[in-house]
C-alpha cells in the first residue's frame, strides 16, 4: 500500500506542476493577447487559439487531478446517509462507474478521435488536431489509474482523510 501511495504522490506532483505551468502560460499569453489587441489594435490569432486549447488541456488535466484526490463534485445525499460496509460498497461501485466511463469515452473514444483528426491542422498554430486531442486519452488514463488507486484504498479502509493527515 505504501508503494501505491508513493506512486499517487508522484502522479499528483507531476500533474499539479503541469497544471500550474499551463496556467502560468495562459496568464502570459492572455496578457500578450490583451496588450496586442487593445494597445496596438492588432489582435493575435495565434494567442487566441493557444489560449483556447491550453484552457481545454488545463480543465481536463485538473479534473483528473481532482478525481485522484476524490474531491470532485458529487451528490452525497445517499452516500452520506450510509455508514460502514454499505457506504464502502457504494463508493467502490461509484469508482468503478467512473473508471468505466473514463475508459470508454475518454480513453477509447479520445484515442479514436485523436487518430481521426491527425490529418487536420489547426488554423493559426499549424498543429495537427490529433495532437490537441491527446489530452482526452491522457486524462482518461489518469482517471482510470486514480480510480484503481481509490478502489484499493477503499477496499482496505484507507480513507481520503487519513491520506491527507499523513501527507
Amino acid at each position: 500500500m505504501k508503494t501505491l501511495h508513493s506512486i499517487r504522490k508522484g502522479i499528483d506532483l507531476v500533474l499539479s506542476s503541469v497544471c500550474a505551468v499551463i496556467f502560468a502560460v495562459m496568464v502570459i499569453v492572455g496578457t500578450y493577447q490583451i496588450v496586442t489587441r487593445y494597445f496596438f489594435n492588432s489582435p493575435s490569432t495565434v494567442s487566441e487559439e493557444l489560449l483556447t486549447y491550453s484552457f481545454t488541456w488545463l480543465a481536463l488535466l485538473a479534473s483528473a487531478y481532482v478525481f485522484g484526490k476524490r474531491d470532485h463534485m458529487r451528490m452525497g445525499f445517499i452516500a452520506d446517509k450510509l455508514t460502514g460496509t454499505p457506504r464502502k460498497i457504494l463508493e467502490i461501485v461509484i469508482e468503478c462507474l467512473v473508471m468505466l466511463l473514463a475508459a470508454t469515452v475518454m480513453v477509447y473514444g479520445g484515442f479514436n478521435i485523436m487518430q481521426l483528426t491527425m490529418t487536420q491542422v489547426t488554423a493559426s498554430l499549424g498543429v495537427p488536431m490529433g495532437v490537441i486531442y491527446t489530452v482526452l486519452p491522457l486524462s482518461g488514463i489518469l482517471i482510470v489509474i486514480y480510480s484503481i488507486m481509490n478502489i484499493a484504498d477503499l477496499a482496505v479502509g484507507y480513507e481520503r482523510e487519513q491520506r491527507e493527515v499523513k501527507e
